[in-house]
């Protein structure tokens, strides 16, 4: 597996040129691809319809379908997944990431890459040159149409900006796969975690933790953002059951350290009594502890989201108290077997939304599992 400065690298070169790649060991080609700030994932299993069933319909997105792990056209989480798709044809394969800063979307491209080394189709895996630009991802994406992509697989930076692209591929006949946060209309499918689900699991297990009791403040991500929007309606639905729980303060940290650390310390000095805190990732509640730890405040649990390297060395040393693995490795793997299946065979996922991973992958990353999540399948892992 390439090193994590290797793949940085590869990712700024493509940012927004041609399908370019270099070789790989099964005749097809990849370009790496990096990104900003982070989200993760874990081992699988099967689960009910769980809180993503009851999902806040104001999104207006799709609900989620959540399947066995005997029906994913994958095996494994992390750095052991695995398939035995095979590609039957010649085929081209994109993925445009965000950003080329977050080690989250660097993961995200190696597991579309990785894919297609297994399966045996050419990846190409690109970045818009200016972060989160959605008018350079549609760009991307036409230029990968008129190269000849058969599929694009995209972790869209806007849901109505990308929609442009996706007409596009739609009306020459390439599929288009979301990652994450959804194009604003349904395409062939959309994976990656269901956010809501993960609100709902990372609150409940805190309200869990401090006996149904507590003050809470929630550092949402960025406003309006469709993935942000699903994860705080997870989070707060879940406190609806603990009538001892309050959430005093909820304000957006834009996914960002520094933020979740400038809004902590501004909010610790209003609210002197919090017994928990929530980032809507890693990064911010990341910030949450370094602002703990200036203000000399101990006690307060505080959980993110995405399973980050320096999340879960945070939790193996106690500074924070949860994240929740999203897989960004997996999830790129796995969009790109559902493509290359369809490619094959015309078979059509299950549902316009797929989770994955879900809360059957054991995604909770806290003391008791950190230690087997960092040597086991880690995503992050991939790209160190």
């Amino acid at each position: 597996m390439k090193k994590f400065s290797k793949l940085v690298l590869s990712f700024l070169l493509v940012g927004t040129v041609g399908l370019v790649g270099c070789s790989n060991n099964n005749g097809g080609t990849s370009t790496a691809t990096p990104e900003a700030t982070q989200e993760a994932a874990a081992p699988a299993a099967t689960q009910e319809a769980a809180p993503a069933a009851t999902q806040a319909a104001s999104t207006g997105l799709s609900k989620a379908t959540v399947l066995s792990a005997d029906q994913l056209p994958i095996t494994g989480i992390g750095t052991t997944v695995a398939t035995d798709i095979k590609a039957k044809g010649s085929y081209k394969i994109g993925y445009i990431a965000k950003n080329t800063t977050n080690p989250y979307m660097v993961a995200q491209s190696a597991g579309v890459a990785k894919a297609g080394e297994d399966m045996g189709f050419e990846a190409i895996t690109q970045a818009p040159s200016t972060a989160d630009s959605v008018e350079e991802q549609v760009k991307l994406m036409e230029n990968m149409i008129q190269q000849g992509a058969n599929a694009i697989i995209v972790h869209c930076a806007d849901s109505n900006g990308i929609m442009p692209g996706v007409r596009a591929a739609q009306e020459a006949g390439v599929i288009v796969l979301t990652i994450g946060t959804p194009a604003a209309e349904d395409t062939f499918l959309r994976t990656g975690v269901d956010y809501y689900e993960t609100g709902y699991t990372i609150a409940k297990d805190m309200a869990e933790e401090l006996g149904g009791k507590g003050n809470i403040i929630i550092l949402e991500g960025p406003a309006g953002a469709a993935n942000a929007i699903e994860r705080l309606n997870g989070i707060k639905d879940a406190f609806k059951d603990y009538p001892g729980i309050e959430i005093v303060a909820s304000q957006t940290a834009n996914f960002k350290r520094t933020e979740g650390m400038s809004v902590t310390e501004n909010l610790l000095q209003k609210y002197t009594d919090v017994q928990g805190i929530i980032g809507a990732n890693d990064e911010s509640a990341l910030g949450a502890v370094q602002a703990l730890k200036a203000a000399g405040v101990e006690g307060v649990l505080v959980s993110g989201f995405d399973g980050s390297v320096d999340a879960a060395n945070a939790v193996l040393n106690g500074d924070m108290f949860e994240s929740y693995n999203t897989d960004p490795y997996g999830s790129g793997y796995i969009a790109a077997a559902y493509a290359v299946r369809y490619l094959d065979d015309g078979v059509e996922p299950e549902a316009k939304f797929i989770p994955f991973p879900t809360s059957n992958n054991d995604p909770l990353i806290n003391s008791s599992t950190v230690q087997s999540y960092i040597d086991e399948y880690a995503w992050f892992n991939a790209v160190q």
